[in-house]
């Protein structure tokens, strides 16, 4: 891994970042959650829930899952019940595998679902026949999981049968990322035209006891999200989610039997997702075992014993990706000015999920983008910005369609984007931030870290003055 410099607070954001991402690691964290004592499975996430599962009352156990994180998650859940598990299937992104011997693994698309998300779907269907009272199914649940894991909806709408496609699906998702969406809206969207999300997994696999073990990759972890839902009454409906279409004004864009659906949905002519007084989820429980929250508090451990006073903003930022970079910028030049938060050395530590609302024909990502208008704001006036260090990255290693997991600002960058004479304004239009920042040896790329809580924003202010 690279990083731009020789300065070494280039070094400590990286090093802050990694002990985030390695708080929640995937494989440890279930390692930690979960001990067999005697006859019981003892699952403890260390977040205040606790669940025990006496053995003697169940004749099998599935293991199911869908997201980046699922294959580490297995793989740890393998070596702790072993012979106890029947058998399972995990859904996971290209190249996010494990070498595993009970669960089988299907590769699939993502961030647009593709044959093999359906596929899984259709492969975990198969054990239906097998779900009686005493099984018990562990599902893993992490990032990723809305399109790694997809069952297009059929519905009967008077006296007609409608089939969504696969090609609808990733048409619909194609449009809502470009438009901006937030993902709490694209999920409205997907749990509405799916026969698994919005709690339709859980209701296809009643009456067994679930047991869902989530790594949440959702700002406030709210669980009828996370993965769309899968396991947890939807509190959503059509009529939000036909409420979302014409917000955007992308109804009439929208493929015409997804929009069919929605509006009879909205009508009432066809049945809801699960509510939270559905009888299936009396036999559920959903236990969050790492989120965003988990990766800050130990990021920030990191940066106190570097030396720095610091400073958690919150787990819930979002917004316009450029946008909050400001934020970020002004935080940084007020604690240089005025001393605001902390006295220097100072680190501030943000994590959620911004977007980016595509405009130009660029390549880049989110955590990118941030760092391109955090750069941007440097060159406006670059004497407010020395000494301050920033990177944005993605803690799942991929930001956007890109191999970099996000990138680094400075006022060093920023002379370098200078005398190179490259305008970070022309290329924030043209959505372009990977090019930019590989041209001035900022990217941050690690690869994949078969995690995923969101984004994490680290910001280094130091006197150099």
């Amino acid at each position: 891994m690279k990083i731009p410099g020789k300065n070494t607070y280039y070094q400590d954001l990286v090093e802050i970042f990694k002990a985030a991402v390695e708080r929640v690691n995937p494989y440890k964290m279930i390692k930690n959650a979960i001990k067999i004592q005697n006859s019981s499975t003892i699952i403890n996430p260390g977040t205040g829930e606790f669940l025990k599962i006496d053995l003697k009352e169940h004749d099998k156990i599935l293991v199911f899952g869908t997201g980046k994180a699922t294959a580490p998650m297995a793989r740890a859940i393998e070596e702790i019940l072993n012979e106890k598990i029947s058998g399972g299937l995990i859904s996971v992104k290209y190249g996010y595998t494990e070498n595993l011997q009970k669960i089988k693994i299907i590769e699939a698309g993502h961030p647009i679902p593709d044959e093999n998300s359906i596929k899984a779907a259709e492969e975990m269907l198969k054990f239906k026949n097998e779900i009686t009272e005493k099984t018990v199914i562990i599902n893993l649940i992490s990032g990723g999981g809305s399109a790694l894991l997809e069952l297009p909806l059929s519905v009967k709408i008077k006296e007609k049968y409608i089939e969504l496609t696969l090609k609808d699906i990733q048409e619909v998702t194609r449009i809502l990322l470009e438009t901006g969406a937030t993902i709490d809206e694209i999920n409205c969207i997907r749990k509405h035209i799916s026969s698994i999300k919005g709690g339709r997994f859980s209701k296809l696999f009643y009456p067994a006891w679930q047991i869902n073990l989530i790594l949440s990759d959702v700002v406030g972890d709210r669980l009828d999200s996370i993965a769309s839902g899968l396991t947890t009454w939807d509190d959503t409906t059509y009529r939000d989610a036909y409420s979302i279409l014409t917000g955007y004004n992308i109804l009439d864009k929208i493929p015409s039997n997804v929009k069919a659906i929605i509006t009879a949905g909205m009508k009432g002519e066809i049945e809801e997702t699960p509510k939270r007084d559905d009888p299936v989820f009396e036999r559920v429980k959903n236990l969050i075992i790492g989120s965003n929250y988990t990766a800050l508090k130990a990021a920030a451990r990191e940066a106190v014993q570097k030396g720095y006073k610091t400073t958690i903003l919150s787990s819930e930022i979002t917004g316009e990706a450029r946008e909050i970079a400001k934020v970020y910028t002004a935080i940084a030049a007020d604690i240089i000015r005025h001393s605001t938060l902390s006295m220097v050395p100072a680190c501030v530590i943000g994590g959620g999920e911004t977007t980016v609302t595509i405009t130009g024909k660029g390549t880049g990502g989110r955590n990118q983008e941030l760092a391109l208008s955090f750069l941007n704001e440097i060159l406006k006036r670059p004497s407010d910005f020395k000494g301050v260090y920033f990177l944005s990255a993605s803690t799942d290693g991929s930001d956007g369609p890109t191999d970099a997991d996000g990138a680094f600002a400075s006022l060093e960058l920023a002379g370098r984007a200078k005398e190179l004479s490259l305008d970070p304004h022309n290329y924030l239009k043209e959505n372009d931030s990977y090019n930019f920042f590989k041209k001035i040896g900022g990217l941050f790329i690690t690869g994949p870290t078969n995690t995923n809580v969101c984004d994490l924003q680290i910001a280094i202010i130091v006197d150099e003055h």
